[in-house]
């Protein structure tokens, strides 16, 4: 599974996460107060399986975000459809 970074210091960046089930927050453990990236949405392939995970800087709009997603077209990219984060995340 992909990780793509929408806004911050990392924007348009990507990276593997290596895992089936994404963090809620990106890094997952930054003690000191630094600004974590959340969880935005993920994109399901036709197995329901998590194809990629976007995350956003705290200080963006979901509105922003969704149109940057869009914008990058990580659906068609991916051939997934976005969704909301796994049930359960906080």
């Amino acid at each position: 599974m992909r990780a793509l970074f929408v806004g911050g210091t990392v924007d348009n960046s990507e990276l593997d996460l290596g895992r089936e089930i994404p963090p809620a927050h990106y890094p997952e453990n930054t003690g000191g107060g630094i600004s974590r990236y959340n969880l935005h949405h993920v994109g399901r392939d036709r197995d329901d399986r998590i194809a990629y995970a976007v995350y956003a800087a705290p200080d963006l709009a979901d509105d922003v975000v969704r149109r940057v997603a869009d914008e990058r077209d990580y659906a068609r990219r991916f051939e997934a459809m976005p969704a909301p984060p796994p049930a359960g995340m906080p």
